[in-house]
């Protein structure tokens, strides 16, 4: 990666949007996250699609940390 650093809160309701921009002469895909005030779009070029199946691995075990955490959690008494 090159130079930002951000945070952001994804809601349920974020959109994710892949465009292929291959007409260029130096070809790449957006990977854009959008939610009501933010969008933030990732820049793969050619050569990085094994850092984007290791981003799409690392999501999928974030999810599965968030849905342990679900079940794992205890009831709070209302």
């Amino acid at each position: 990666m090159r130079s930002l650093t951000t945070s952001a809160h994804i809601e349920p309701d974020t959109r994710f949007c892949v465009t292929p921009f291959a007409d260029s002469a130096e070809p790449f895909v957006s990977l854009r996250l959008e939610g009501e005030f933010v969008a933030v779009a990732l820049i793969a070029s050619l050569g990085t699609s094994e850092a984007l199946r290791s981003l799409a691995a690392a999501a999928i075990e974030a999810a599965g940390a968030l849905d342990a955490m679900a079940t794992d959690t205890p009831e709070v008494p209302a």
